[in-house]
């Protein structure tokens, strides 16, 4: 071999050993987390998009089974057909399940999809973390506070609201802003469970939950494998 093939061996093979340089390096990371970023960007439209058809689809179409019901048979699902009362059920039980779906199918409504035949009560959806996580909806009459006679002062009334179970803290909130145009868990028809009939409450409240919470918890102690904590959410209906 040459000496002239050897200086070229030599210098092929410090050119192996030197490796990317600075920029190369910088524009390969620059790359990789443009697509990372690209790919957070898209799970979150895509489970924006996800919630936003659980909204039109699946809430909204149990609101308007819920009021072809009333306009149909003339007192709410559940109620004594002899002496209504005007309240689900007569009373304050949740109507849910099968019993909820066999009361709108006897009345000949047509309900929402939902999960499955049979499961019409049901939507299945990702959290935040893109875990799967299930909505059930209900209907109940429930105490519901009210402005009363004073500025400032509240009373609590019976009205019927359709129950949304396993919400979770995203889910929730645009749920309230499309319904009342603000997050706010003590105001609106849209509210926690827990603060719908706060009458010593005056103020607004936010979600006792959010997505950093792990699914059972009310602390945020969640990791991204985590199931998130999920809450009760109650929908004022009209009649």
């Amino acid at each position: 071999m040459t000496h002239q093939n050897l200086t070229n061996l030599r210098a092929f093979g410090l050119r192996r050993q030197q490796g990317f340089s600075l920029l190369e390096l910088t524009i390969a990371l620059l790359a990789i987390g443009l697509l990372l970023g690209a790919a957070a960007v898209g799970r979150d439209l895509q489970r924006t998009a996800a919630n936003q058809r659980l909204s039109t689809d699946f809430v909204q179409g149990w609101q308007l089974a819920y009021e072809a019901y009333i306009n149909g048979v003339g007192y709410p699902p559940g109620d004594n057909a002899t002496t209504p009362t005007g309240q689900v059920n007569a009373n304050t039980t949740e109507l849910c399940g099968n019993t909820l779906i066999n009361a709108f199918l006897a009345a000949g409504i047509r309900l929402p999809e939902g999960r499955a035949e049979g499961m019409q009560d049901r939507y299945a959806y990702l959290d935040s973390n893109g875990n799967p996580q299930e909505v059930q909806v209900c209907f109940q009459n429930v105490a519901w506070a009210e402005p009363g006679a004073t500025v400032g002062t509240y009373v609590s009334r019976q009205r019927n609201v359709m129950v949304l179970k396993s919400v979770t803290y995203s889910l929730a909130g645009m749920l309230d802003q499309q319904i009342d145009g603000r997050g706010d868990a003590r105001f609106g028809r849209l509210r926690d469970a827990s603060y719908a009939n706060s009458t010593a409450v005056t103020t607004g409240q936010i979600w006792p939950i959010d997505d950093r919470m792990a699914y059972g918890t009310t602390t945020p102690t969640s990791r991204d494998e985590d199931q998130v904590a999920v809450t009760t959410a109650w929908f004022q209906m009209m009649q």
